[in-house]
């Protein structure tokens, strides 16, 4: 279903303005976050259907955000897939572990990032 929001909460500006352009082709709306400090003002707002999730960011790591945004009922229903250049065994095994419901790693390959993300708002797992 295409118009559905999407928060992107990454600091790199290149990796952004993929997700972004990949995803407004996809027919969805995005919303960013830059860092931790962001995270408020994303609450404070339309509750997302999917939450893209940089592992490591200025003020606070990914997974401490998990935990936020898992309680939060702003987000507490939307998947969180972490998007992130952590690509070492097991790696996906932690952020999975730490509460995130899908791993993408970077650089971000366009087919496969983009089945994801669907995957995910259409209701379905990647586990």
């Amino acid at each position: 279903m295409t118009g559905q929001l999407i928060w992107v909460i990454e600091d790199n500006d290149q990796n952004f303005e993929l997700v972004d352009f990949l995803l407004d082709e996809a027919g969805y709306r995005v919303q960013r976050g830059r860092e931790a400090a962001d995270l408020p003002r994303l609450l404070a707002g339309e509750a997302p259907s999917l939450v893209l999730l940089d592992m490591n960011l200025p003020g606070g790591s990914g997974i401490e955000l998990v935990g936020l945004l898992k309680g939060h009922p702003t987000s507490q229903n939307a998947p969180i897939v972490a998007v992130t250049a952590h690509a070492m065994r097991g790696d996906r095994e932690r952020f999975l572990q730490a509460g995130c419901d899908g791993y993408v790693s970077k650089p971000i390959e366009s087919v496969h990032f983009l089945s994801v993300c669907a995957s995910f708002l259409r209701g379905g797992v990647e586990r």
